[in-house]
């Protein structure tokens, strides 16, 4: 169903700059609306300034004016697909708590979840807890 964005993440892959793990990934963002963005990791020396594929995309989306996000795709070259890390999931609940995410290999190996499985409540009692917003 999400061939197109898997290929897009594929391409994004291509991108990356990983001279430290030599892990490359890429990841595809589509909106609600129909819209790609897409993003790479960009590693640094100092590991925890590294940028994930998955905030990399989201950062492109909205500095485009986009975040209405339906579901994003992530490819590595890993034996098995590899779910995006604690911090991007993080991210993307901000946007859509029941995002949909395909992960995906360079072999064609793909699974398909929800954000909401992958990182349960992730909102519940935020909002409560924060009146201002």
């Amino acid at each position: 169903m999400y061939k197109a964005l898997v290929n897009e993440a594929a391409r994004a892959r291509n991108q990356a700059y990983a001279p430290y793990s030599k892990f490359a990934v890429g990841a595809a963002l589509l909106t609600r609306s129909g819209g790609i963005f897409i993003g790479c990791n960009v590693e640094n020396a100092s590991i925890g300034l590294t940028i994930c594929a998955e905030r990399a995309a989201v950062a492109v989306a909205i500095a485009q004016g986009h975040n209405d996000f339906a579901a994003i795709a992530v490819v590595t070259d890993s034996a098995k697909p590899c779910a995006p890390c604690g911090a991007c999931r993080q991210v993307l609940a901000e946007f859509n708590p029941t995002l949909q995410v395909v992960m995906a290999t360079t072999s064609g190996a793909t699974q398909e979840v929800s954000l909401a499985d992958l990182l349960p409540l992730a909102t519940q009692g935020l909002l409560e807890a924060m009146p201002n917003v």
